[in-house]
């Protein structure tokens, strides 16, 4: 076994690794906004805004992620009447995918509040969204860092199914390495370990930003803030 081939051809494997880098800080950006969006419509008492946003988030998360890569980079195409980058491509399909499952975390963190603490908001005089962006989302936000972080890990892994559209990210730019040199340990072992030290790093600057934000709340277990309906 030798490495030389990991030294030889580091640069060509590092443009990968930022192309990576880019798919997956692009998706987790914008996935989190919309499913954040999302969690806050599922628990909305507005038909209209509740029932679209199950309807989507049911849907999604009952489909493969390789299909919804294909379903965006076919059907945008045809929708729009020009052809879409392959990255641009992968953004939305890895946007469409992770903010249904953000947006379920989002639910479940919204709905471990204390209930108390929306009525007293209301009582004051605030809407629903005001409460949730005032109120509820900053004491949420604390115990929804560990899943969220697990969903952004995988999301971080999951970029490497964008080489079926062509995008030249670090597992398709190694594939064609080992296509060229035939020293498959060699590369993927350096591939994997790339990808395992991003997201323990992730895993542990999660960690350290829970213990940051960790506040102490006075539990109120007989009403809690999603049995609400606002």
């Amino acid at each position: 076994m030798s490495f030389e081939v990991i030294a030889k051809n580091l640069p060509y494997l590092l443009e990968g690794l930022k192309v990576t880098v880019q798919l997956a800080a692009i998706s987790i950006l914008l996935s989190f906004f919309l499913g954040l969006f999302l969690g806050m419509a599922r628990l909305s008492k507005n038909r209209l805004v509740r029932i679209p946003a199950l309807l989507y988030i049911e849907i999604v998360r009952g489909t493969p992620l390789i299909m919804v890569i294909f379903w965006v980079f076919f059907l945008i195409p045809i929708l729009v009447g020009r052809p879409i980058q392959p990255f641009n491509s992968a953004v939305a399909a890895f946007t469409l995918f992770t903010s249904a499952y953000i947006a379920e975390i989002v639910r479940a963190g919204i709905k471990s509040i204390p209930g108390g603490q929306v009525e007293a908001a209301l009582a004051s005089g605030l809407n629903y969204w005001q409460t949730m962006r005032y109120i509820i989302l900053p004491q949420a936000i604390t115990k929804m860092i560990p899943p969220l972080v697990g969903q952004f890990i995988s999301l971080f892994k999951d970029t490497s199914l964008a080489y079926i559209i062509g995008v030249l990210e670090l597992t398709r730019r190694a594939t064609i390495v080992n296509n060229r040199e035939f020293k498959s340990f060699e590369i993927f072992t350096f591939v994997a370990l790339i990808y395992f030290i991003i997201c323990y790093a992730m895993s542990r600057y999660a960690k350290f930003l829970e213990k940051k934000r960790q506040k102490k709340i006075i539990p109120e277990p007989e009403i809690m803030a999603g049995d609400l309906q606002i």
